[in-house]
Order: structure tokens, then C-alpha cells, then sequence
């Protein structure tokens, strides 16, 4: 057996983020990317694989209202509760325009054909045109009696016409060369939420509420046919000739015999409450194809849950269709011919925009390439690994689905129980997708449930009921058409509150259960017969499991701690404290020597047994981690919470070894340049690469050397001028810290003139965080030029000194530079000394040998000039 490799560091991916939480969106015109409203920001979002490329930050009361992409691509249009339109560029993400103008909210907008007209509907009635690159308004309709809801250029740029519905049950035309209002259709008696043009642009499709799409032929404005659909219409697109769908509707009719031949028909798609695709024939007015079920489908009247579609786009290039349900799902279907029906839609992709909390999750499969993850739902989604998009959807419960487990069957098969608040367990076929077992019997919502780990023929649910149930799985066809009844081989009441968490043993002889009354109990299967108490939380007890190599069991809890028991005689061997808040799950990796664990502080910890230490911390949720799933193949694990966000977490103990190596040789390469630099006075590069390698020793010799040399001040301007600004702040830091000590303060002064004689104000103050450096610099050099100006002035002492001793000889540069008549004075003065020269000769004879030997003494005194 290999060595057990410590694990070190691991690294998160974030895999499944929120991206839509409801309201306006918008389709690239290659579908390549959706920009959707999320809260106050919008997402831009890869198609593809549900990756977020950009997120554009909106303000905080916008609450946006309505998105629009110009034909290109190239600029986003977005409005809100605030009332400001705004233009952002795609290309930079940034907001290159804004303007306000209407009284209230922006309820819808569209962008013309041609790119440069932005039409807006609003809750004020009124519907505006704006000039795209000038911000100004063109045209300004009002005749609406309520909030208009939808609005649409023609989709022909030589027609010049705009479409407005409202919740007043009436669409307006209106021609924008003649700036006011055409027609007013009044078919409809409740609000508008969609229109659609034919093809040939002479018909006009609208759907509403009161369950009907009306054709309007635009030639006249009068209403030409229309089609009761019998359901609360949400979306309308019209199918165009030459893509894949309508080839095949196009043999349907020819097949039904039903196409007249006065023209051609048109063919729409429409979505609304129920759930369901269908497609329609404008001739006949009848339904050519309709969804047989859905995921999203409403099951009965009485279903109170959210169900049914927002939205339909149908995606160039023979992409598909896209529909939007009112749970923030966006379903990709695509075409395929079938022998029963001619063709049918299916769903290829699915894409999640908000999952509002995750509860619990596990991986799925022998090779673990699937992640079934339970909501706030009544559904688990269960998500493709490596494009992290739905894959498929398990719905059966009629609550919320509060746990799962996952196995794989000793057939082959993977399967998957669920635990739910409608009080029962389901036994899933992943492969199928169908649900084989229902078992009910529990008076609570089931919050905990776990597979055998070695035989794989039985599972165990725990409920707040209390109570522990062991259901045998015999019997159970992996291919059966419809769920049969689980029956329960043993029932214990094992706790005086709800039971939070079960694990079964390795070896299928025992189960723990968890539970809110702070204890855990190890029961012995398959009778359920209690082993032992393990008692010492002071609160309730939220993740139990058995550890994979040794006789015991470690407990999360309330508490704040995680605690490892001995199961012969419920000891606590170890307890683990950390986390600040409580400990939601705890899972064992390394075969047993390390484990994990999260909790409601949003913290993921990895722990070392053996050494009671924690080896990492992880702080990349931003709300409680409910969820905790380990693989067990590559120990890789993921975790969920609140913050409705999944993140990956990938083993990085290796690849961070590989790299800190890497760094380590890198640095001692560079490290020899350095020095290689220095002994060739290239005085340039050694400062560029000591600031590569981070040290402020090195880069302060560098200076010092630079201050002593004659021509240093050229070189460090040269050295300073290739600095960009992330090392000029790097070197403000080193500055200030050698500004507090004396020893190198001149250093410090010398660069602080260098960078402001090369450096202009404007672009100092543009290097971020130097307000905080400069402030840290101002004390300590006031503090030097003080000190210095006190040394000067204390030198005046000795120059007074030395003159009033005779020492210094005066200044003979300032006796030169005399004008003229200081010359004509200095001349007569000295006439007037030879003229009593003689008198003084006698006394100068009389002191001659004292003064030869003061001048003796004083000759060789050189004046000095002292500098600061």
C-alpha cells in the first residue's frame, strides 16, 4: 500500500454561480452569450457552459427592468426602478452614456435594426425614441392608458414603424416619419405580453392574458384570424422559413392536408403558465406540436408551486429553441426527428440561474462525472461536471427536498435517495431517471438519509419525527415504468429531537445517527439495537460519520467544535475548535488521517487528525455551508450553502510544491543576474530585478551606492524613469520605512528627490494608496531637516569662534568685487595709511618676534566652508 500523502492546500473553483434572479434579459444575435438581471448587476453569460464572462455592477436601487443589445453586439441598453437608461460598452464593460426620461420605471426596450434608434415603454404611459449616440430624445408618443409592457420596431428598416402594447389591453402603431399614432388595435382584453412580425413583414402577431394570439394584417389594421390557446400566454416567436424547424413544420402540414393555398403559413411558438411547447399554424389556427410533459409543467390546478414559462427566443443559426421558466431556468431544446411524431423538442441543456440555497449534494456515478445537488426545491438537479450545466432534472416529491445519498448498485447502476419535508424517501434510477421506490411512513419531514456502503441492498432515513427507519432494497427493478412501495425492515424512536445527519459503517454493521437533543448514537443493523450514547456537545449535533480505517466517529455540532468518539465505550478521543460558528458537516479524507469540515461562519477547514491541527482555512462563501460532498476517487470535494454558489476544490498540494520549487530555482537564477549586475556597475538592471525579487536590503545598497557616486544621480533617474507605478508605491514603501531610521534616512531623502524631480504632482497622486505613504513620510523628514538645521546652526558657533581668534582669513572674492567708487574710497584710505606709516613703524618693530611666532603657529589653517 502506497504512503499516505498529506494533504496540504487545496484550490476552489467556483463552478455553479447565481446569474439570473429574474426579470429582463437579452440574446446575443449569434447566441453565443445572455445578458441577464441578477439583483443590481448584470451578467454576461457564456451559453456554452454557464460561465459568467463579465459582471457589470449597477446601482444599488436600480432594480433593473429592461435589457437590450443593439444588432451588433457592441453595446448593452439597461434600465430600472431608478429611471436612468444607460449604454454600456461590451468591449470595456463600462458605461459610456446615461440619460433620464421617463417618469417612472422603464418597463421595455428595443433597439432598431439599423442600431441607432433606443425605443422605451415605461409605467408613465408614455413611449420615447432616443438617438442612440446623441442621447436625445426624437420622438414622444403618449396615448396609452396604462402601463405599457411591451414595445418593437418593424423588424424592416424601410418600414418606419413602432409597436407598443400595454396592460390597457389596446397595441398602438405608430409611424415614426409622421410622429404620431397610426392605428390602435383592440382585440384583446387584458394586458399584453408579447409581439411578434411575420416574416414578409405585413402581419403582426400579439399574445396577452386572456389566453389568445390575434393576427393583424397591416395593410388595413384589422384583425385577420384568431387562435384561443386556453392558457395565460407569457412569450410569442414566429419561425422562420429555412431553418430546421420550419422545414419540418412545413411537412407536417403538407402531410396533414390541411394547407390552403392562398398563401403561406406562419408558423409561431408559444409559452405561458402551463409549462409547455407548442406550436402553431397560422392557416388552420391549430396546434401542429405540443410538449407531451415537462419538468416545468403544471401537474394539476391545484399545484400552487411556480411552474410554467417567462420567455421564448428562438436562437439563430439553427440553434434551437430557448425557453425562460418562472424558477430562473433557461431550457435549450433542439430539434429531433422522431418516427411517432415526425419530429420532437429536446432539451439538451439547461442552465440554472438561482438555486436560493443549497441544502445538500453528493457525487453520482462510478467515475463521479455528475454532482446531484437539492434546493430549495422540490426537484434535484443534477449537474454535469465538466460544463457544470444541468443535466436533468429528478422531480416526484411534492415539498422541499432536504437531503440525498448516492450508490452505485451492485448491478452497475447508479442510484440515489432523497428525503424530503412531505415526510417520505424516494429510490432513484439515474440512468433512467425514473423514481423506483417511494417509501412513506415517517409523521416528519425527513432530514436525513443513507445508503449501505458494502452490500448496497438497503438505505436508512432519518426524520423529525424522530424516529430512524432501515429500508430494504429487494425487489427493486432498476428498469421499472412505475415506483413501488419500500417496505421498512426495522423502526427505532432514537431521539428526543429532530435527527439531523446518519452515516453507516464500512462494514454495514452499524449506523450513527445525529440529532438536535446534542448526543449521537451508534445503533447496531440491521435491528437497529443501540450500542452506545456518545454525549459531551453542549449543542445540537448537524454531521456524524464513521471514519473509513479506525473503530470511530467524529461529530459536528452547534456547538462550535467537531468531535472524535471511540465506539467500544463512547469516549471522546479528540475535539477539534476552530470555527466560529456552528459546524455543519465534517467528512473524513486521506483514508481517515485528515477531514474537513464547514460551517455557518462560511469557513471550510482542513484538519489533521494525528496532530489536532488545523492545516488550511478557506474562506470563499459568503452565507452558511450547508452542503459537503467528498469524491471518492481523486478526494477532490465540493461544498454549497446559502450564497446559493458551488465551489470545486481540487488537491493542490502537488502542483503548489511543483511551483514553490520552481519560484525557488527562478529566484536563485535571478538572484546570481543581481549580483552579476552589481559587479558590472549596471546599476539599472540590479535595481529592476532586486525589485522583481522583493528586497529592500539589496535596493537600499544599491542607493547608497548611487549616493556616493559622482554621476549617481543620472543613474537612478535613468533606474526610475523604467519603474512602472506598482513599483514606484513598492518603493514609496521602502522609503518610508528607511525614513524612520537616522542610520538611513539620507538614502531615503536622496530617492525621495530623485522620484519628485522625475515624477510630475499629477502623476504621483494617480499611484494608488500614496496619500497613506505620503503621510508616513512628512513626520519623520521634518523631524531630519529639524535635526539638520540645528547641526548648521550649531557650526555658526565655531565659525564665530575662529574669527574672533583672527584664525580665518577674510573673504578676499568678496573684497574684488567692489564697484567703482568703493575702489575710489579703498584708494584714499590707503594714501592716508602710507601718510602715517612711519609713526607706526617704530611699533611694529617693538612686537616683530611675538607676531613671527603667531603667524607661525597659524600659517597652514586652511579655511573651510561647511555644507549641510
Amino acid at each position: 500500500m502506497s504512503s499516505l500523502q498529506i494533504k496540504k492546500n487545496y484550490r476552489c473553483v467556483p463552478s455553479l454561480q447565481q446569474f439570473y434572479s429574474g426579470g429582463p434579459f437579452a440574446v446575443s444575435s449569434d447566441g453565443s452569450f445572455i445578458a441577464c438581471a441578477n439583483g443590481d448587476a448584470i451578467k454576461i453569460l457564456d451559453s456554452s457552459n454557464a460561465s459568467i464572462k463579465a459582471s457589470i455592477e449597477v446601482d444599488t436601487d436600480a432594480g433593473l427592468t429592461a435589457l437590450a443589445l443593439d444588432p451588433n453586439d457592441r453595446f448593452l441598453f439597461s434600465a430600472g426602478h431608478s429611471r436612468l437608461i444607460r449604454v454600456w460598452d461590451l468591449s470595456t464593460f463600462k458605461c459610456i452614456r446615461s440619460w433620464k426620461g421617463h417618469d417612472g420605471p422603464v418597463m421595455s426596450m428595443a433597439c432598431h435594426a439599423s442600431g441607432g434608434l433606443l425605443a422605451t415603454a415605461g409605467a408613465d404611459r408614455k413611449v420615447l425614441v432616443w438617438d442612440v449616440d446623441g442621447g436625445f430624445c426624437t420622438h414622444y408618443f403618449k396615448g396609452h392608458k396604462d402601463v405599457v409592457t411591451s414595445i418593437m420596431f418593424h423588424p424592416d428598416t424601410n418600414k418606419t414603424l413602432l409597436f407598443s402594447g400595454s396592460a390597457d389591453a389596446t397595441v398602438r402603431v405608430w409611424d415614426l416619419l409622421a410622429k404620431k399614432c397610426i392605428a390602435t388595435l383592440e382585440r384583446h382584453f387584458s394586458a399584453l405580453t408579447s409581439m411578434a412580425v411575420s416574416e414578409d413583414g405585413w402581419t403582426l402577431l400579439t399574445a396577452g392574458r386572456d389566453k389568445v394570439v390575434n393576427l393583424w394584417d397591416l395593410h388595413d389594421y384589422v384583425c385577420k384570424m384568431t387562435v384561443p390557446t386556453y392558457e395565460v400566454l407569457e412569450g410569442l416567436c414566429v419561425v422562420k422559413s429555412g431553418t430546421e424547424l420550419a422545414s419540418f413544420l412545413g411537412s407536417c402540414n403538407l402531410q396533414s392536408g390541411k394547407r390552403r393555398d392562398r398563401s403561406s403559413p406562419i408558423f409561431f411558438v408559444t409559452v405561458g403558465e402551463r409549462g409547455l411547447v407548442r406550436i402553431w399554424d397560422s392557416e388552420c389556427g391549430v396546434s401542429l406540436y405540443e410538449q407531451k410533459s415537462s419538468d416545468v409543467a403544471v401537474s394539476s390546478d391545484t399545484d400552487d408551486s411556480p411552474r410554467g414559462f417567462t420567455a421564448a427566443v428562438i436562437l439563430p443559426l439553427d440553434q434551437g429553441l430557448l425557453c425562460v421558466t418562472v424558477d430562473h431556468h433557461f431550457l435549450f431544446y433542439s430539434l429531433l426527428g422522431h418516427p411517432e411524431e415526425k419530429f420532437k423538442l429536446i432539451l439538451n441543456k439547461r442552465l440554472v440561474g438561482y438555486n436560493e440555497e443549497i441544502l445538500d449534494m453528493r457525487f453520482l456515478g462510478e467515475e463521479e462525472k455528475f454532482l446531484a445537488v437539492a434546493t430549495n426545491l422540490e426537484q434535484v438537479q443534477v449537474y454535469d461536471m465538466e460544463s457544470m450545466s444541468c443535466s436533468y432534472v429528478l422531480a416526484g416529491h411534492t415539498e422541499i427536498v432536504l437531503c440525498l445519498d448516492t450508490c452505485v448498485s451492485s448491478s452497475g447502476r447508479p442510484l440515489l435517495a432523497t428525503g424530503s419535508k412531505d415526510n417520505s424517501v424516494r429510490l432513484w434510477n439515474s440512468d433512467s431517471r425514473n423514481c423506483i421506490g417511494v417509501g412513506t411512513g415517517h409523521m416528519g419531514g425527513v432530514g436525513a438519509v443513507a445508503f449501505s456502503k458494502k452490500w448496497k441492498n438497503f438505505f436508512v432515513s432519518g426524520s423529525s419525527d424522530r424516529t430512524i427507519k432501515v429500508w430494504s432494497l429487494d425487489g427493486i427493478s432498476d428498469d421499472a415504468d412505475q415506483p413501488i412501495n419500500l417496505k421498512a425492515k426495522a423502526v427505532v424512536a432514537a431521539h428526543d429531537k429532530d435527527i439531523n445527519s446518519l452515516a453507516i459503517a464500512p462494514n454495514d454493521s452499524l449506523v450513527c445517527s445525529g440529532s438536535q437533543d446534542r448526543t449521537a448514537c451508534v445503533w447496531r443493523l440491521p435491528d437497529l439495537v443501540s450500542v452506545v450514547v456518545l454525549k459531551g456537545h453542549k449543542r445540537g449535533i448537524w454531521s456524524v460519520e464513521f471514519s473509513p480505517v479506525d473503530q470511530c466517529v467524529i461529530t459536528a455540532s452547534g456547538d462550535k467544535t467537531i468531535k472524535m468518539w471511540a465506539i467500544a465505550d463512547g469516549s471522546c478521543l479528540k475535539t477539534f475548535e476552530g470555527h466560529t460558528s456552528s459546524v455543519l458537516r465534517a467528512s473524513f479524507l486521506t483514508r481517515g488521517s485528515q477531514f474537513v469540515s464547514c460551517g455557518a461562519d462560511g469557513l471550510v477547514k482542513l484538519w489533521t487528525v494525528k496532530t489536532n491541527e488545523c492545516t488550511a482555512t478557506y474562506d470563499q462563501h459568503e452565507d452558511k455551508v450547508w452542503a459537503l460532498a467528498i469524491g471518492k476517487k481523486t478526494e477532490m470535494f465540493a461544498t454549497g450553502g446559502g450564497d446559493a454558489v458551488v465551489n470545486l476544490w481540487y488537491d493542490s498540494t502537488a502542483s503548489d510544491k511543483e511551483e514553490a520549487f520552481r519560484k525557488e530555482e527562478e529566484g536563485v537564477l535571478r538572484g546570481q543576474e543581481l549580483e552579476n549586475a552589481v559587479l558590472d556597475a549596471d546599476y539599472i538592471k540590479a535595481i529592476q530585478i532586486a525589485f522583481e525579487l522583493h528586497r529592500p536590503n539589496k535596493l537600499f545598497e544599491l542607493f547608497a551606492e548611487l549616493c556616493r557616486n559622482k554621476e549617481g544621480s543620472s543613474q537612478i533617474e535613468k533606474a526610475l524613469h523604467v519603474l512602472g507605478k506598482e513599483e514606484i508605491h513598492q518603493l514609496f514603501q521602502y522609503v518610508r520605512e528607511w525614513n524612520t531610521k537616522p542610520k538611513l534616512c539620507h538614502v531615503a531623502q536622496y530617492v525621495l528627490f530623485g522620484v519628485f524631480n522625475i515624477l510630475p504632482p499629477t502623476e504621483i497622486l494617480e499611484i494608488k494608496g500614496i496619500g497613506e505613504l505620503l503621510e508616513g513620510l512628512i513626520p519623520y523628514s521634518q523631524r531630519h531637516l529639524s535635526r539638520i538645521d540645528r547641526l548648521v546652526r550649531s557650526t555658526f558657533l565655531l565659525d564665530y569662534t575662529l574669527n574672533g581668534m583672527s584664525v580665518i582669513e577674510p573673504d578676499t572674492n568678496a573684497t574684488e568685487m567692489k564697484d567703482a567708487d568703493q575702489e575710489q574710497e579703498l584708494t584714499s584710505e590707503t594714501l592716508k595709511e602710507k601718510a602715517s606709516s612711519k609713526k607706526r613703524k617704530s611699533n611694529k618693530s617693538k612686537d616683530s618676534s611675538r607676531k613671527k611666532v603667531k603667524g607661525a603657529a597659524y600659517t597652514s589653517v586652511v579655511p573651510t566652508s561647511l555644507e549641510a
